[in-house]
């Protein structure tokens, strides 16, 4: 089923991004991080321009995060006033992110700068994160325990301002959170990606934050983030595509909760290496992809029928440019809306099993 996007202005299979879209979704609920730096890449590799993949990607990334955050908050597994120190500097970092989008855009070099971005950073933490597992694994066999300090202090500790975090137990700079969120930020702007992959080994190690309260406050924070990455790139660069959202968002929310109960299976070592390998795996693709091919999709269906844009197409299309403001706030509200739905779902559903759970036997 051919569909031709009215914004990214490119024919796309349906089916193809539906299913890699619920692949990545349901890799990143059995790893248990978000999925842009995945599914970024792969949209690229199915055609779509560097800027609009990474645009809304973010926004796709909203949707799940808003989904999670709901999740964790019920749970009360979230540190609120660290999540808001980061998303302070999360603004501030994904405003400078913004301004080296547009200036590489301007140049023309924008798109090669988001594969190099990927390139390196997929390279380098599949690397570590490879070592990682593998010596986990080996000590694991061997039954060999290594006990580590609860945590590290290094010199960013020394900084001013410092603050009680009384939910997660930390007596912390408040400068930490905020240096960490406009890193996160400025990545966020570029790649189009949560930084869940930065955010949450620093949550851990940098700011000493007990695991539990990790996942949640991550998601927190990445709601305002790709918020502000989505409705920067709508206004400044016209880079939404709404139809692509809504198949994206349909496919890896499924894929999401699917993977989640999978991952509950395997042991951490062993999910460390094999996202390892698929960081690496897709780091060369995209240097292949960018290097060596003429510019032809890696990913896609041979067909010979052109899609022609649809009535709702159109109107999508007539929207973003007559109403660039109005279309920028739907396509926040589309993925806010889609994680709010799916959140109250899942607990409705939560609620029913325990219910049937705990009923007294029929007789």
């Amino acid at each position: 089923m051919e569909v031709y996007l009215p914004i990214a202005e490119v024919q796309i299979n349906v089916v193809l991004v539906l299913f890699v879209s619920f692949v990545i979704g349901f890799l990143s609920g059995l790893f248990g991080v978000g999925g842009g730096f995945l599914m970024t890449p792969f949209l690229i590799f199915m055609g779509i321009p560097p800027a609009y993949a990474v645009a809304n990607e973010a926004n796709n990334i909203l949707a799940s995060s808003t989904s999670g955050s709901l999740t964790h908050f019920w749970k009360k597994t979230m540190d609120l006033k660290i999540g808001w120190l980061i998303t302070a500097g999360g603004v501030v970092g994904t405003g400078l992110g913004i301004l080296t989008f547009a200036y590489f855009k301007e140049l023309g070099k924008i798109d090669l700068i988001i594969t190099l971005a990927y390139m390196y950073v997929l390279a380098i933490i599949g690397s570590f994160m490879l070592r990682d597992g593998i010596m986990e694994i080996d000590r694991i066999k061997k039954k060999v325990v290594i006990k580590k300090k609860l945590h590290t202090h290094y010199w960013i500790h020394g900084l001013p301002f410092r603050m009680r975090f009384r939910k997660s137990q930390v007596y912390e700079s408040a400068l930490v959170p905020i240096i960490l969120g406009i890193i996160v930020g400025y990545i966020a702007a570029i790649m189009g990606v949560g930084g869940a992959f930065l955010m949450v080994p620093a949550m851990i190690y940098l700011i000493g934050m007990p695991t539990k309260l990790v996942p949640g406050t991550s998601l927190f924070v990445t709601i305002f983030i790709t918020a502000f990455v989505t409705i920067s790139h709508a206004l400044s660069f016209q880079t939404i595509d709404l139809v692509l959202v809504m198949i994206l968002i349909t496919g890896s929310i499924a894929g999401v909760h699917a993977g989640q109960k999978i991952g509950q299976k395997l042991q951490g070592s062993e999910l460390k290496t094999l996202l390892a390998l698929l960081l690496i795996s897709v780091g060369i693709l995209m240097a292949y992809d960018t290097f060596f091919k003429n510019g032809t999709p890696s990913i896609s269906f041979a067909t010979n029928k052109i899609a022609e844009i649809s009535e709702f197409g159109n109107t999508i299309y007539n929207l973003s440019i007559k109403y660039p403001i109005t279309y920028a706030i739907s396509s926040i509200f589309l993925a806010l809306i889609s994680g709010v739905a799916i959140s109250f779902i899942r607990r409705q559903i939560s609620r029913w099993r325990s219910q049937r759970t705990n009923q007294p036997a029929m007789y």
